[in-house]
C-alpha cells in the first residue's frame, strides 16, 4: 500500500549493492515521450544508479512501454492515480541511494548529468544544473542562468514576488538524509511541492547550481498557460508563510488547494504562443512566425492553440 493506503505494485530486482544515486521519475499518461526520458537516464556515463519509475495510474500505453525495459537498474512502481506529489513521495520512499535525483517525463538528461552534478553534493544538500528549454516541436527557446544568483538566500528569505527557485524541478538532486531531516515532500501540497521542499532543504545547508547545461525541458502550450496558476500562486504564498513561522494550521489551508475546473481561456493561450514566438524571434529562429500566426488565429478566430 502507498502512504494513502492505495494499492501499489512494484517490479524490479532485489538490491545487491546500494547504488550511488536513485533517480525518481513519476509518470502519468506519458507514453508519447517516456522512452526518450528513460533512455537518457539509462545511458548516463555515471552507471551506478537506479531508476525508480512511479506509474501514477496511467491509462495510456505507459505500462506497456515500461514492460519493454529489462535493465536491472530500473524499478517500476504502479499505483492508483494520486497526483505528482503522491508519486514523488512513493518514489523517494523506495530510493536506496544516499543521493536522490529528480527527472520529469518528457524531459531528457544529458549523458554526463550525474557524473558532473553529483560531486556538488559533497558540499551542498541540494543541487541542480542550468536547463535548456525547448518549444513543443523541439525549437530551442532559452537557457537558464541561475548559477550567478544566490538561490539559497532567495529560498530562505524571498517573498512571493522575489523568491527564486531551481532552474527546473526535474533538474534537482539532493542528499537523502537531508530530505528525511527536512520532512520530504509534503502530501498537502498538490502545487508548489518542489518549492516547499527546497526552502526546507536550504535551511539545512548550501544550494549549488552548476553552470553546465545538463537538463533539457520540453514545454507545451498548456504548460505555459496553466489554468491552475491561481492555485500555484496561492500554494506558493502559503509555503512562504509557513517558512516564515506562520500559523501551523496554514498547512491545512494548503491541503484544501486542489485543481479547480475552469475553461482554458483564449487569452492565456495567446500569451503562451506569443511567449514562444518572442523567445524564438530573439534567437533569430524564423519558426517564430508559425507561433505568431497561431496566436493570431486563436485571438481572432477562436481556434485552439494545441
Amino acid at each position: 500500500m502507498d502512504h494513502d493506503g492505495k494499492a501499489v505494485s512494484e517490479r524490479g530486482p532485489a538490491a545487491d549493492v546500494t547504488p550511488r544515486v536513485s533517480v525518481v521519475l513519476p509518470v502519468y499518461n506519458g507514453a508519447k515521450s517516456l522512452a526518450a526520458t528513460i533512455d537518457s537516464i539509462l545511458t548516463q556515463t555515471e552507471r551506478d544508479l537506479e531508476l525508480i519509475v512511479v506509474d501514477d495510474g496511467s491509462t495510456d500505453a505507459t505500462a506497456a512501454i515500461l514492460r519493454g525495459y529489462t535493465d536491472p537498474r530500473m524499478r517500476v512502481i504502479r499505483q492508483e492515480n494520486g497526483g505528482i506529489t503522491c508519486a514523488l513521495i512513493r518514489g523517494c520512499q523506495a530510493a536506496r541511494a544516499s543521493l536522490i535525483a529528480r527527472q520529469d517525463c518528457g524531459d531528457v538528461s544529458h549523458p554526463d548529468r550525474f557524473e558532473l552534478l553529483l560531486p556538488l553534493l559533497d558540499t551542498c544538500v541540494l543541487a541542480a544544473s542550468e536547463v535548456a528549454y525547448f518549444a513543443p516541436e523541439g525549437e530551442a527557446m532559452y537557457t537558464t542562468s541561475h548559477a550567478s544568483k544566490n538561490i539559497r538566500d532567495g529560498l530562505l528569505h524571498g517573498g512571493i514576488d522575489t523568491i527564486q527557485s531551481l532552474p527546473h524541478h526535474g533538474s534537482a538532486v539532493f542528499r537523502a538524509n537531508a530530505y528525511a531531516r527536512a520532512g520530504g515532500y509534503r502530501a498537502q501540497f498538490y502545487f508548489a511541492q518542489d518549492l516547499d521542499l527546497w526552502m526546507r532543504l536550504a535551511a539545512l545547508g548550501d544550494v549549488c547550481i552548476s553552470r553546465d547545461v545538463l537538463y533539457e525541458a520540453r514545454i507545451d502550450i498548456r504548460t505555459i498557460s496553466s489554468v491552475h496558476r491561481p492555485e500555484q500562486v496561492a500554494s506558493t504564498a502559503l509555503a512562504i508563510a509557513i517558512r516564515d513561522g506562520g500559523d501551523p494550521y496554514l498547512i491545512e489551508e494548503v491541503a484544501a488547494i486542489r485543481p479547480q475546473k475552469r475553461a482554458q481561456s483564449r487569452l492565456t493561450d495567446v500569451r503562451a504562443l506569443y511567449f514562444i514566438a518572442a523567445c524564438l524571434r530573439q534567437k533569430n529562429d524564423l519558426r517564430w512566425l508559425r507561433y505568431g500566426w497561431r496566436a493570431v488565429k486563436v485571438l481572432l478566430l477562436g481556434r485552439g492553440a494545441a
